[in-house]
């Protein structure tokens, strides 16, 4: 490629990064938001987005359980049956959980009630 048309390439980058830009701004809602930045609901880079979203707030509430409860990861590890690294991993957002995993963690190990909803 030339330098020409490397220029190009540049200022066709930096127009849809404005275009982009000024959408972002002038969003009026966070879906209007999300869409903008990752895409409809149903493509892939969305859904990519929305697992590792689900994912953050799984860890998120899991560490913020535990804080709560006032536990290390090493005693809900030990009440659960399980290993510290694990509750660690978890919380970081690092691993994947099994349904049963996360009721046991939650239930039996800090008490909590999950509701579960499928929509």
């Amino acid at each position: 490629m030339n330098s020409q048309s490397k220029s190009i390439v540049r200022l066709k980058n930096k127009n849809t990064m404005s275009k982009k830009n000024e959408a972002l701004k002038n969003a009026k809602s966070f879906d209007e938001l999300l869409d903008i930045q990752y895409g409809k609901i149903g493509t892939h880079k969305r859904d990519e987005f929305e697992t590792k979203a689900q994912y953050f707030v799984i860890s998120e509430t899991l560490k913020n359980a535990r804080r709560v409860a006032n536990m290390t990861q090493e005693q809900l590890a030990d009440k659960v049956g399980t290993k510290k690294s694990y509750i660690s991993r978890l919380e970081n957002g690092k691993c994947d959980i099994q349904l049963s995993t996360l009721y046991r963690i939650f239930e039996d190990g800090l008490g909590l009630r999950i509701s579960l909803l499928i929509a």
